[in-house]
């Protein structure tokens, strides 16, 4: 494995070329996803008058409106640290997956006023095999992008490919109950069951947005990495030699690059030279850990004040 170069102080490094290309690749195959299930789900809606249908019809619109917010926001996100943005652009990625919550969560309260008016006045659903077709389509299609998107997401960790995994998922589940009220409506005569899935398909949605707006805003406000990330990173740094110590650890994410400070507890009595080899020893190992990450290291003579952390 070859040795990482340490970047100069300050530097992010630019976004690796091929994280980019999937991230590119990945937006526009969910977007034309999104958009052939829209052009069918809305005929079929048309034709059957299922409310169900229709609720998988906005859950598809809110899909493409989505992907389209996540492929400007990945595009964005992948431009390199500029004079105005030292520390790039990754958080265009969280805003964009809070816009996609935002938008869903809209969706799906509109969806629950249809659902209701639907309980009040009954209609009944018409051509079920054209819809179950429909729907049988659309999780196929809807199976394969997932499946891509996961390989895509273990290469690059993007928050914004992970949110629009998720609409996808929970699609899978949409299309099943739209599959079941259909059968139930048409061949069962149990009108209520159309509304009732659709609105527990709403109650879905919004379940699911939570889930993106809570990681968006995580990353917004620069929640620390998780605890067994710090764990390991301290781990890394107390591995190497000359390092008696270390505090003040601080770390953030922005879903493209991570953020890593930290104070470095030295000898007291090491020349300078000694002492920032090894710092650089330190950010060595953790560049080779996190590959997109920015190091800074402050060193402290160990022992010669007291020192007290604000956090460990």
């Amino acid at each position: 494995m070859a040795v990482p170069v340490i970047r100069p102080l300050g530097v992010l490094a630019p976004p690796d070329p091929e994280v980019a290309r999937l991230k590119r690749r990945v937006t526009l195959a969910s977007l034309a996803v999104a958009l052939t299930l829209v052009a069918l789900k809305l005929g079929a809606s048309v034709m059957t008058g299922s409310v169900s249908i229709l609720s998988s019809l906005v859950d598809s619109v809110s899909d493409s409106g989505a992907s389209l917010v996540t492929l400007i926001a990945v595009r964005q996100a992948m431009r390199p640290a500029d004079a105005h943005h030292r520390f790039g652009h990754g958080k265009a990625e969280p805003l964009a997956a809070l816009g996609q919550a935002l938008f869903v969560t809209g969706s799906a309260l509109l969806l629950c006023v249809e659902a209701v008016r639907r309980l009040i006045t009954p209609e009944p659903v018409g051509e079920g095999p054209i819809g179950i077709a429909v729907m049988i389509f659309a999780i196929v299609a809807t199976l394969l992008l997932v499946r891509y998107q996961d390989r895509v997401i273990a290469r690059t960790q993007s928050l914004a490919v992970g949110a629009d995994r998720l609409h996808y998922v929970g699609d899978l589940l949409i299309n099943l109950g739209v599959i079941l009220s259909i059968l139930l409506s048409q061949y069962g005569g149990v009108t209520e069951a159309d509304p009732v899935i659709a609105a527990l398909i709403a109650l879905h949605l919004i379940r699911g947005a939570w889930k993106i707006a809570r990681g968006a805003l995580d990353a917004l406000m620069d929640r620390e990495l998780p605890e067994a990330e710090r764990a390991e990173i301290r781990k890394i740094v107390l591995a190497v030699p000359g390092v008696r110590g270390m505090h003040d650890l601080r770390t953030r994410s922005s879903s493209v690059h991570t953020f890593i400070q930290l104070h470095l507890e030295l000898d007291a009595a090491a020349p300078l030279a000694d002492a920032h080899g090894v710092a650089d020893r330190v950010e060595t190992l953790l560049h080779a850990r996190y590959p997109d990450a920015e190091v800074i290291t402050h060193l402290d003579p160990k022992g010669v004040a007291e020192f007290v952390p604000t956090f460990r």
